[in-house]
C-alpha cells in the first residue's frame, strides 16, 4: 500500500468536487482527487450537458416544421436519431477537456483513477493507495433512482446514464417520472419524430408552481405528448419488442423503449461512511448548514448531501466550504436565493418562493405581482408569446420569483442576484433593459408592482397638481 497525507481529499470529479480541488489547489493547499469512474461527473456524461444538446436537436427538428408564420415554407425534418447523438458526443468531447485529469493535474492536483473509501476518521483508501488528510470532501454525487416495481427486472429501461447509448430512434418512448428530466427528454424524442407517454404518480413538474407548470404542460400535450398524472405505476412486462407498463388503475400503456425518470438517489453504498463516524439521512449524507458532516474533518456538498440537487447547487456548495476549509472562516450554506430551470420548451424556472410558498410564510403581507408575455415586444417577434412571470413581493423586497416563458432559464439569473443581496424592488427598476428584449419581462414585471401605487393614488395625482400650479 502507498501511504499519501494531503491537506484536502476530495472524493468524486464531479461539479463539486473539481470546483474544490480547483479552489484549494490554485490557492496554496496539497489536494488529492479521487474518481474512479468519469471525470466530469454526471453532468458532464449523463446529465446537464448531453440533455441540452439532445433538446438543442430537438428544437432544430421543430423549426423546421414551424416556420410558416415567419414568412418560410415548413418542411418536414429528416431526422437522424443517430447523428443526433453524435452531435451529444461531440458537444460532450468538446466540453470534456475542462474536466479532465490532465488539466487538474496541470494544477498540481495528485489524481487518483479509483473509488475511495472509508477506512477511519481521516483515512480513506482508493485501490493501493491510504490517504490521510487535515480535510476531506464527499462529492460522490447522484444515480437515477429504479423504484421496485414488479418486472422491472426483466424488461430492458434507460435511464439518463444508459439514454445516451441508444442509437436508434424509439418508436414509442414510455417515460415513467414526470419531473424535469423525464419531460425534457419526451420533448426532445417527439421532436425527433418519436410517440412519448409519459407516466407521472402524482403532479407532474409537481415542484414548481402549478400555474406556471400548467403553461409548459398545455404546450407539451399540444405538441402531442400524452401526459398522464396520478398514475401509479404496479407492473411492467415486456412481450416481443414491446414493453407494456401496466398502473394500479388497471389501464396499461404499450411501447418500444421505457426511460425510468423517477428521481436520484445519494451515492454513499460505497463509502463505507460507518468507519469514519459520518451519519446520513433518507437523502443523502447528513450535513450542517456549513456542509460539514457528523465528522468534522469531513464536508458533503452537491448531491450526494441531499436537497436541492443541481449542478450549479454543488458549485455554490464548493464555494462555501472552501471559505471554511481553507481560511477558518464561519460560511454557511442558503438555499433562499438558488435558481433552478426545467428547460422544455417553454422553459420553467424559479428562484425564492413559489406564490403557495410565500403565502404560507409571509399571508396577507404578500403581494405577487404579474407580468404576461404577450405584452413584450420582443416576444411578439419572436412568436414565443406563451408565459408568464410572477414576483413574490414582502414589504418591497422580492422573496421569490416563477416564470414559465421563452429564456425563463435565462431571466431567472437577475432574481437569483436580487434574492442573493436582500435588493428592493426600487433597485431592480433602476435597471434600464435594451429594447427589444426578452429581458424587459423583468422589468416590466418591476414596473407592475410600482404601476398602481404611481397611477392610481390620490396623493400622487394631488402633489403633482400641487408642483405644476406652483412651480415655474
Amino acid at each position: 500500500m502507498k501511504r499519501i497525507k494531503t491537506d484536502v481529499l476530495v472524493i468524486g470529479a464531479g461539479s463539486g468536487g473539481l470546483s474544490v480541488a480547483a479552489g484549494a489547489s490554485q490557492m496554496g493547499a496539497n489536494v488529492v482527487l479521487l474518481e474512479g469512474h468519469n471525470m466530469g461527473g454526471d453532468c458532464l456524461n449523463y446529465g446537464c450537458v448531453p440533455s441540452k444538446a439532445l433538446i438543442a436537436s430537438g428544437k432544430a427538428a421543430y423549426a423546421q416544421n414551424h416556420s410558416a408564420p415567419f414568412g418560410v415554407a415548413d418542411v418536414a425534418p429528416t431526422v437522424d436519431y443517430a447523428a443526433a447523438k453524435d452531435h451529444v458526443n461531440n458537444v460532450i468531447a468538446t466540453i470534456a477537456p475542462v474536466d479532465s485529469q490532465e488539466r487538474f493535474e496541470g494544477f498540481g492536483i495528485e489524481v487518483i483513477r479509483e473509488f475511495g473509501r472509508f477506512i477511519s476518521d481521516t483515512e480513506v483508501q482508493a485501490g493501493d493507495n491510504i490517504i490521510t488528510a487535515r480535510r476531506i470532501v464527499v462529492a460522490t454525487g447522484s444515480s437515477p433512482l429504479v423504484p421496485p416495481i414488479d418486472g422491472v427486472d426483466t424488461v430492458p429501461y434507460l435511464t439518463n446514464e444508459t439514454l445516451w447509448e441508444l442509437r436508434d430512434k424509439p418508436e414509442h418512448l414510455l417515460v415513467i417520472g414526470g419531473g424535469p428530466i423525464g419531460l425534457e427528454m419526451a420533448q426532445a424524442h417527439a421532436r425527433l419524430g418519436a410517440k412519448v407517454t409519459v407516466l407521472e404518480g402524482a403532479k407532474a413538474l409537481g415542484k414548481d408552481d402549478p400555474e406556471l407548470a400548467a403553461v409548459v404542460l398545455d404546450n407539451l400535450r399540444a405538441e402531442g405528448i400524452e401526459i398522464i398524472e396520478d398514475t401509479f405505476v404496479s407492473r411492467i412486462e415486456k412481450s416481443g419488442d414491446q414493453i407494456t407498463v401496466h398502473a394500479q388503475d388497471e389501464r396499461s400503456f404499450t411501447g418500444s423503449h421505457l426511460l425510468i425518470a423517477a428521481g436520484r438517489v445519494s451515492n454513499t453504498d460505497e463509502l463505507n461512511l460507518d468507519a469514519a463516524g459520518i451519519e446520513t439521512t433518507k437523502t443523502g449524507i447528513k450535513v450542517d448548514d456549513g456542509m460539514r458532516t457528523t465528522n468534522r474533518r469531513v464536508y458533503a456538498i452537491g448531491d450526494v448531501a441531499g436537497g436541492l440537487q443541481f449542478t450549479h447547487m454543488a458549485g455554490y456548495h464548493a464555494g462555501v466550504i472552501i471559505r471554511s476549509m481553507l481560511f477558518g472562516l464561519p460560511s454557511k450554506a442558503k438555499t433562499s436565493h438558488i435558481p433552478w430551470a426545467t428547460f422544455t420548451d417553454p422553459e420553467l424556472a424559479q428562484a425564492g418562493l413559489t406564490e403557495a410558498q410565500a403565502r404560507d410564510a409571509h399571508g396577507d403581507k404578500l403581494e405577487v405581482v404579474r407580468f404576461e408575455y404577450e405584452h413584450n415586444d420582443r416576444a411578439i417577434a419572436e412568436r414565443k408569446t406563451t408565459g408568464l412571470i410572477k414576483v413574490m413581493v414582502v414589504k418591497g423586497r422580492p422573496v421569490g420569483a416563477s416564470i414559465a416563458g421563452y429564456q425563463a432559464g435565462e431571466l431567472i439569473n437577475l432574481w437569483s442576484l436580487v434574492l442573493a443581496n436582500n435588493l428592493k424592488m426600487s433597485q431592480v427598476a433602476a435597471m434600464v433593459s435594451p429594447y427589444p428584449t426578452i429581458g424587459e419581462v423583468n422589468k416590466r414585471a418591476v414596473g407592475a408592482y410600482f404601476g398602481p401605487r404611481l397611477f392610481k393614488s390620490d396623493l400622487v395625482k394631488r402633489v403633482v397638481g400641487l408642483v405644476q400650479r406652483f412651480i415655474p
